[in-house]
């Protein structure tokens, strides 16, 4: 069955690009209403739906946007909502973006520990493929296998690093594997690459607190990285958030290599018109096929 918050939750902290302090809440939604973004701070206090027609920029992140309105650095917290199965939940943002937290995706998880499950009378939503579906540019893959659960298996290719140069991992996302192999594992960034944007003032709120930064063949982080491949289990994390943008739990094996958001997003789009329907509950499953 569908799931939703037993009771609201509060955070507040900086948000990663604009530096500046940003709050969200969550609260309880109704069954079939998804997750729907609110910036709160702004007037007549508009609507974001976390849908991935309202996509607006992948640059760095991932970007809602609907009307003028719009809200950054989505990606952690879809990602923590889709792995422990709330499919229903509205929240409020006060500010330009979600609280960047540690660089992972623990404190939104642990927000939602908090406030606890709540079952809903309607069933969940699922999809499923019938053959394999493909995105490709150059040397970025995705590609999606029919399966009876999702799994995700990524290959990270850095040949340039000295610390890590190719990273695979692979896991079936349940929420207590999520919790325990995913959630913490923070966003990543090589030293050269981050430093002149922080110089431009294009990552305001950024700094060892809420990334990994990497400097040829050492994790500059004073307690280095909290697994040996911490980098490519955070990938993980952000394609889980990225392809909940589709609406609804997916049942299929990805299988990505040197993906990021923008290739995501194009690949969820890519998806859309592959996607079978399902409602599941305990004892049927009910395939929609072409609306009927």
């Amino acid at each position: 069955m569908q799931k939703t918050l037993k009771t609201e939750v509060f955070t507040s902290g900086v948000g990663l690009f604009s530096g500046e302090k940003v709050s969200i809440r969550i609260k309880p939604a109704p069954a079939e209403s998804g997750i729907v973004f609110q910036r709160v701070d702004l007037p007549k206090k508009p609507l974001i739906p976390a849908q991935v027609q309202f996509v607006s920029d992948t640059h760095f992140c991932t970007r809602l946007k609907a009307n003028e309105a719009s809200v950054m650095t989505v990606e952690h917290i879809l990602s923590a909502l889709s792995a422990c199965g709330i499919d229903n939940a509205h929240i409020e943002v006060d500010g330009p973006e979600i609280p960047v937290g540690d660089g992972s995706a623990k404190l939104f998880v642990q927000l939602l520990e908090q406030a606890g499950v709540e079952e809903q009378d309607s069933c969940k939503q699922y999809f499923s493929l019938s053959q394999p579906v493909f995105w490709t540019d150059g040397e970025i893959h995705l590609v999606a296998l029919p399966n009876f659960e999702m799994r995700v298996s990524y290959t990270l290719h850095f040949p340039r690093s000295l610390l890590f140069r190719s990273q695979y991992f692979s896991l079936p996302i349940h929420r207590e594997l999520y919790i325990n192999e995913i959630a913490s594992c923070r966003t990543f960034s090589f030293y050269e690459e981050i430093a002149p944007l922080i110089e431009k003032g294009l990552i305001k709120g950024g700094g060892l607190e809420n990334a990994l930064v990497i400097k040829g063949d050492q994790v500059l982080n004073p307690s280095g990285a909290r697994y040996p491949d911490e980098m490519v289990r955070h990938k993980i994390l952000d394609l889980i958030g990225d392809l909940s943008l589709i609406g609804g739990t997916l049942k299929a094996h990805i299988i990505a290599i040197r993906s990021g958001h923008t290739s995501n997003i194009a690949f969820a789009k890519t998806l859309q018109g592959f996607l079978l329907p399902e409602y599941q509950d305990e004892k049927t499953t009910t395939r929609v096929l072409n609306g009927v």
